[in-house]
């Protein structure tokens, strides 16, 4: 146990706080070097001359990240500690997004994202592995926390990006922001490399080969890749949608910009409820009936009603959450917990990264929406029954 978690039993210490400020910063920055890149892609591509296989690429390197260093996570906090990777990570995310944003070349502007991406991609596994060692009766607490932030931070940069592009009138500013907002998240891990946690130095294959062989991590990384590629989807193909539906592009990006908003308070009740219960298979029915409810609507109900049917498929995008509690919910130890959100996020964003790709053939075979939504449906059915087995009170360390 570290000594910021002895400190933080008997009350909440300043170091604690400090963590839980850092944990906050750390969150806002994951998502921006992904999410302020759409709002100006068509911009970018012209500036840069980025080819359509450029702008392919530059999509799908997040899940690229995300599934490939953060597989390596593990391996890499047993090396350097937990505290120092995470500082690390922000610094790297920090210099990408710096570095493309001063640069007019296509290469160095994805090769500098991927660097920042790889930063955002070591905070993914780390954060929950933090949470489970510094916060191990807090669980829900932080993760709503952490959730709350990331969602934030997610928000704010795909919908500030194209204002501060405006108001400055160059494309480098708009991107180089989130620079800054880096630096500032990297402050507070600075002061606490000095209560950087102990190390287990042993076992790092040994780690892969339990989750290879467990049951339970299979499903709780089958039940995060679902979520996920629900989420790409949705981000992806919703405007397109609601357009094909009648709305105007316009109407399309308003109701797209409520739907991502709605991802903040959905971040907040989520784990608050899910971590009142041990047993967690209450919460996943409940979200995949808003998701079946919300995709029902947009398929077969009124046109008139899509805002109604965006806000049930809304609160189900709360499976995010909760299958991030589950990283550190199902685990005794923090050491299980690294493993394990390695392993679930990675395999998870691997299985999700096909989804936008297979609903446009899809929608191209059919001429219509009717083979996306049968798609739908059938990883919501995938969602549904790993979400079971993995909501259940167990734990992997017992042979699950």
């Amino acid at each position: 146990m570290s000594v910021l978690a002895q400190e933080s039993r008997g009350r909440t210490t300043p170091l604690a706080w400090l963590l839980v400020l850092g944990i906050v910063l750390a969150a806002l920055n994951l998502r921006t070097a992904v999410t302020s890149v759409g709002p100006l892609l068509d911009q970018l591509a012209g500036a840069l001359g980025m080819s359509s296989v450029g702008t392919g690429l530059l999509t799908t390197l997040p899940v690229l990240a995300f599934a490939g260093v953060g597989a390596v996570t593990p391996a890499l906090a047993r090396r350097i500690g937990e505290h120092r990777l995470l500082l690390l990570a922000l610094v790297t995310l920090g210099a990408g997004l710096l570095i493309r944003s001063l640069v007019d070349s296509a290469p160095v502007f994805l090769l500098s994202s991927a660097v920042a991406l790889s930063g955002g991609a070591v905070g993914n596994v780390l954060i929950p592995t933090l949470i489970k060692r510094h916060f191990p009766a807090r669980t829900g607490i932080m993760t709503t926390v952490y959730t709350t932030a990331l969602a934030a931070g997610t928000m704010l940069a795909a919908a500030a990006t194209v204002p501060i592009e405006r108001a400055s009138g160059d494309w480098h500013i708009a991107l180089g922001v989130w620079a800054a907002l880096a630096a500032v998240a990297a402050i507070p891990w600075l002061a606490l490399l000095r209560s950087e946690p102990e190390r287990d130095t042993a076992g790092g294959d040994a780690g892969l080969r339990r989750m290879l062989r467990s049951k339970l991590a299979w499903m709780i990384a089958i039940y995060f890749g679902t979520q996920a590629m629900i989420a790409y989807i949705m981000f992806g193909w919703l405007a397109t949608i609601l357009v094909d539906g009648g709305y105007t592009t316009s109407q399309a990006g308003l109701i797209l910009g409520v739907f991502t908003a709605l991802n903040i308070p959905v971040s907040i009740v989520v784990p608050m409820v899910a971590s009142r219960f041990r047993d967690q298979r209450p919460v996943v029915v409940g979200l995949v009936a808003f998701y079946t409810a919300g995709f029902l609507g947009l398929w077969i109900g009124p046109v008139s009603w899509a805002p109604a049917w965006v806000l049930f498929i809304a609160v189900g995008m709360g499976s995010f959450p909760l299958a991030l509690m589950m990283l550190g919910l199902r685990t005794r130890t923090p050491e299980t917990t690294a493993a394990l959100s390695a392993f679930g996020q990675s395999a998870g964003y691997l299985i999700a990264g096909a989804g936008p790709l297979l609903v446009g053939v899809l929608h191209q075979l059919a001429g219509g929406w009717s083979l996306p939504y049968t798609l739908i449906f059938a990883v919501l059915v995938a969602q549904l029954l790993t979400g079971l087995y993995a909501g259940r009170d167990r734990f992997l360390e017992d042979g699950e």
